[in-house]
């Protein structure tokens, strides 16, 4: 009997806000939205933005004067709107108009030319066309006959300006001791805390509740951290005269979020790792975790991905490939001679007529449990993930094509909801979130892939979504962003629209989809579950199938029986009392990340070792050695 992976908790960071409690899916429906959640998911923003504070239980405006919850949203609604998700990228991130692109030169000379440097800024080898006098001790002369290499400081306009950013003013870094961590680690602080504190049960409860080795975590990004306090700074710092700090190199490496999490978040001993999938990573890293809940070597996995490769190298590199939307290919879309603020937000466009798609930032945490012990603890169920399927595409022409490794991933994924729920449920009550990069390609390709799907599976009119319209492709995280997005549908029943695309593609195959620009109101046990689609660079094809929590709910009660199922609601309401208590206070800005540092540093000396098990100072329970053979047949 297969345990049930079932999804606890939920957090993280996306340039639609705080994930956790379904604000970021709320950002992308605010007028789909009561009053009281879209204020306090528009108070929310506003205080990870810097906007607004909270203070001897009033809220203080920007510079620090008590406001009414009316009148500082009155003030800030504009602000926090226009600087969250797909804009045009601000100087938080890089000057679009100052981008470094340093130019080398030969200095022809007929005769020779002096110059003076300080001491400490000559070359170790000297060119053998120089002539070197000391002025003093500290001051240099040279004398260069013939020619001298040279390289000119020089900058550029962008030929890209649009990306999902984080919103505007939120900085992860100054809420924990971030001691120059590059910014993809300060993100999986804020993510994984944000995850970890939304279950409504303290962690030291759930580690209890298990053996340390248990636990697992799977988290990890698809490029690394390339920002200057990462592989950034490694590789760059050499040729622009600047030391290499002993941090560049190890906080570079795209395991970073599971080793920070593991060492200074939950002081987890057990499994850990970070699958590494192009545009797949996450759902790589959810299929390890599934795995290991299912097949019961594992009680409880937190798993994540934190992406940051909103900086000018990255995008110069994708668009030298020609994948991203350029400035000047959006003008040409709409034929316009200049683009606003709102045409920024627009760069995105699946299954339209686009070109190209739209890099962002982001760090995105789900903790899955077994049902078993979900329903000991009184955890609250968002929903499960029985299954992620994944594939390589098979022979290849051009390392960056589509290939067919997607129709397999997509049909297992259709197949086992069908077995699973029925013909009926998989036709009638089940959606897509596509991997929808708005690219001319990717539209044409992946439409293919899930009209084909349709057709095999009979289903006449699949409901497609593709949320990277509004947050832009967060890379290796972008599994995670469809994932915990497309919880907020069982909580408020809309499938966002695909807003940003003003009339579909006239190429792309929906005989059998139903894709629309507007939000799809299905009611909150409309669908009964969702495929979460990657089509990755290289060959790296995902899909995970992820079951409603009314579905997850009728499978629990009829695998543990009604008076489990009693004893469970009773210690829900706890659960569910805590867990509010978290996101009210973080409405507030009054939480902060989980930072654990020189905390129950353990070596082996602390260690007590025998034949049947190690108990660790500080854990409630040992590590079993007590291990079974796997191949007793053939000894």
């Amino acid at each position: 009997m297969s345990q049930l992976p079932v999804i606890v908790g939920f957090g993280g960071i996306s340039p639609a806000g705080r994930s956790s409690f379904h604000h970021g899916y709320r950002r992308l429906l605010l007028d789909k939205l009561n009053d009281t959640d879209r204020n306090e998911t528009l108070l929310d923003l506003a205080t990870l933005m810097g906007l607004a504070s909270y203070q001897d239980n009033q809220y203080l405006d920007q510079q620090g004067n008590p406001a009414s919850i009316n009148d500082l949203l009155d003030s800030i609604r504009p602000q926090v709107c226009n600087s969250t998700l797909i804009r045009r990228i601000e100087k938080e991130c890089f000057d679009v108009h100052k981008v470094t692109f340093n130019k080398p030169a030969t200095l022809n000379t007929d005769g020779a030319i002096s110059f003076t440097l300080r001491a400490r800024q000559m070359p170790k080898n000297i060119p053998a066309n120089w002539q070197v006098k000391a002025l003093s001790a500290s001051q240099m002369e040279v004398t260069v006959q013939g020619d001298l290499e040279v390289i000119f400081p020089d900058v550029k306009e962008a030929l890209v300006q649009s990306a999902g950013q984080l919103p505007n003013g939120f900085q992860p870094g100054k809420l924990y001791q971030s001691r120059n961590h590059p910014r993809n680690i300060q993100m999986t602080i804020f993510g994984a805390s944000d995850a970890l504190q939304s279950v409504g049960i303290p962690w030291d409860k759930i580690a209890a509740s298990v053996r340390p080795d248990q636990i697992g975590v799977y988290a990890s990004n698809s490029i690394g951290q390339l920002d200057d306090l990462g592989f950034g700074g490694l590789t760059k710092y050499p040729s622009i005269g600047k030391r290499t700090t002993s941090k560049q190199m190890p906080l570079g490496y795209a395991q970073m979020p599971a080793d920070f999490i593991n060492a200074y978040i939950l002081g987890s001993v057990g499994v850990t790792g970070g699958a590494l999938g192009a545009c797949a990573t996450f759902l790589y890293n959810l299929r390890n975790a599934v795995n290991d809940i299912r097949a019961g070597r594992r009680k409880v996995v937190l798993v994540g991905g934190s992406d940051a490769p909103v900086i000018q190298e990255v995008i110069e590199g994708f668009r030298s490939m020609g994948a991203l939307a350029e400035d000047k290919d959006l003008l040409a879309l709409d034929n316009l001679s200049e683009l606003s603020a709102d045409d920024y937000r627009k760069a995105c466009r699946p299954f339209g007529n686009n070109c190209g798609f739209t890099i962002a930032e982001s760090s995105q945490f789900t903790l899955l449990m077994s049902d078993d012990l979900a329903l000991e603890l009184g955890a609250d169920i968002y929903g499960a993930v029985p299954e992620v399927f994944a594939n390589a595409d098979g022979h290849k022409k051009s390392i960056s094509a589509p290939g067919i490794g997607n129709y397999i991933t997509l049909g297992k994924s259709a197949a086992l909801i069908s077995r699973m729920l029925g013909e009926e449920s998989l036709q009638q009550r089940s959606f897509v979130q596509a991997h929808g990069t708005s690219t001319p390609q990717n539209r044409v390709t992946e439409s293919h892939v899930i009209n084909e799907t349709a057709k095999a599976f009979g289903v006449t009119n699949w409901t497609v979504a593709a949320l990277k319209c509004y947050i832009g492709h967060s890379q290796g995280t972008a599994g995670g962003d469809q994932l915990n997005l497309s919880l907020g549908s069982w909580k408020y029943g809309y499938i966002p629209g695909i807003v940003t695309t003003p009339e579909f593609a006239t190429d792309i195959h929906a005989s059998n989809l139903h894709l629309s620009n507007q939000h799809i109101e299905v009611g909150p046990q409309g669908m009964d579950s969702v495929i979460l689609n990657s089509k990755g660079f290289g060959g790296n094809n995902a899909s995970a199938v992820v079951l409603a929590p009314h579905i997850t709910q009728q499978m629990l009660l009829k695998r543990h029986g009604q008076d489990a199922f009693n004893r469970y609601q009773d210690k829900l309401q706890v659960t569910r009392e805590a867990a509010s208590q978290y996101d009210q206070d973080s409405i507030k800005g009054l939480t902060r990340p989980i930072y654990r540092y020189d905390n129950n540093v353990l070596t082996g000396a602390d260690l007590e070792i025998n034949s049947n098990e190690i108990k660790l100072p500080g854990y409630a329970q040992t590590v079993s050695l007590d291990i079974d053979n796997p191949f007793e047949d053939m000894n």
